[in-house]
């Protein structure tokens, strides 16, 4: 019974002269065997698998037997159906608990299945794999959790049957005690970090651009392309409507398959680094190009020139938002229609930017561009698309870019 994981009770009786009598567990007389049956949720068996392609290693610890630990294990999915159990997948919380130091160290990450165990058992094994460089999460609900709770880099605690003490000692109340909310827990923290990683990509264009035009024009020619309005105009615009538009993003399936990121890995990886430097050389190249030439290409003065260049630059912007979208898949439109904030803030920073150029010529010190022009600086920015589909075909080193220039 209890190898099909059912929780084992006995019932016995024993005839005794008076009710004064002491009863004990001697003499007893049996009347029969009841297995409980503790079903698993609906759904922990899809949420265990989708933890695992995300790389989540999932470990079971257990005060049951080792025969009930194996086959609920493997109703939920910890462990195969069908497959033999290796060498050291499954042990007793008194084995690990004796193990040396050493064995420990190296039993540790084979470890899928912990039966017979104590609440020390379960904070061992979180000092364990935190000490060999694993980011732990930790589920629990009863007081005896509480330091295994506090000791894991996250702390998951069950809001319906957990008590204060283990919610007080957690990171995280699952609301719904449910297994699901830790895979959807899983899938919106990569979402988050990797919306961070979008802006900071596209912030980062931004900036390198400007500080490389206005320094490098300053220094050869003694002015700027770029005033200050124009540049705190075009902060005001991608700051926040850029921030909101990339960090509105909803979660796809495709960041629960990539690899997980460790707690020293940089920020700022190597794809952004070559996505961010190749917009922003191509930015640089153009609007330099207009700086020095600008007068002789289109034929006009000094102020148009710099409106020209003006508008350019803001265009880019508004172009590669959608490159910043995807930092790796090179289908940029993918589920575009979801997002429905970025269509709206794309317009208006159009519809703001045609207000500045055309109608605020003092204030911005612009001067209106006719169709021809504003086709130019259009074509020109729209030709970030396709340098970001190309620089994507571009593998990247593994190692932080950084490290090349620290060592």
């Amino acid at each position: 019974m209890g190898a099909s994981g059912l929780r084992c009770i006995a019932f016995a009786y024993k005839k005794v002269l008076d009710g004064t009598e002491t009863l004990t567990e001697e003499g007893l007389t049996l009347l029969g065997i009841v297995g409980l049956k503790d079903p698993c949720r609906l759904g922990s068996k899809k949420a265990i698998e989708t933890c695992r392609s995300a790389g989540v290693e999932i470990k079971m610890i257990t005060g049951d037997n080792v025969f009930t630990a194996k086959a609920i294990a493997t109703e939920c999915g910890i462990l195969e159906l069908g497959q033999e159990v290796r060498d050291g997948e499954v042990v007793e919380g008194v084995d690990f608990r004796n193990f040396t130091d050493e064995e420990r160290m190296q039993r540790v990450d084979k470890i899928r299945v912990m039966a017979r165990s104590s609440p020390f058992d379960k904070l061992l094994m979180v000092k364990c794999l935190k000490e060999k460089g694993h980011v732990v999460a930790v589920t629990g609900d009863g007081t005896n959790d509480a330091p295994a709770l506090k000791e894991a880099d996250v702390g998951l605690s069950m809001g319906i049957y957990g008590t204060e003490v283990a919610k007080q000692s957690s990171d995280i109340v699952l609301l719904n005690d449910d297994i699901e909310s830790v895979s959807s827990t899983l899938k919106w923290g990569r979402c988050v970090y990797n919306n961070i990683q979008k802006f900071i990509q596209f912030h980062l264009t931004v900036n390198v651009t400007t500080l490389v035009i206005n320094s490098v024009a300053s220094m050869t020619s003694g002015s700027v392309p770029l005033s200050a309005v124009q540049l705190l105009w075009a902060n005001l615009i991608m700051d926040p409507l850029g921030a909101l538009a990339l960090s509105t993003e909803g979660p796809t399936k495709e960041l629960l398959n990539k690899p997980l990121m460790g707690q020293v890995e940089p920020l700022i990886t190597n794809i952004m680094w070559r996505n961010l430097l190749a917009q922003a050389i191509f930015q640089i190249t153009v609007l330099l190009t207009f700086q020095f030439k600008g007068k002789a290409i289109f034929n006009v003065d000094e102020t148009v020139k710099n409106t020209i260049i003006f508008n350019t630059f803001v265009l880019c912007q508004v172009f590669n938002m959608f490159n910043s979208r995807k930092l790796e898949e090179r289908n940029i439109f993918e589920g575009i229609h979801k997002n429905r904030l970025l269509f709206q803030i794309t317009g208006i920073t159009l519809i703001l930017q045609i207000v500045m150029v055309e109608f605020l010529k003092k204030f911005a010190e612009t001067e209106r561009l006719n169709g021809v022009q504003w086709g130019i600086c259009i074509g020109i920015a729209a030709f970030s698309w396709p340098i970001g589909w190309c620089m994507k075909l571009i593998r990247v080193p593994e190692k932080p870019f950084l490290s090349y220039i620290r060592h």
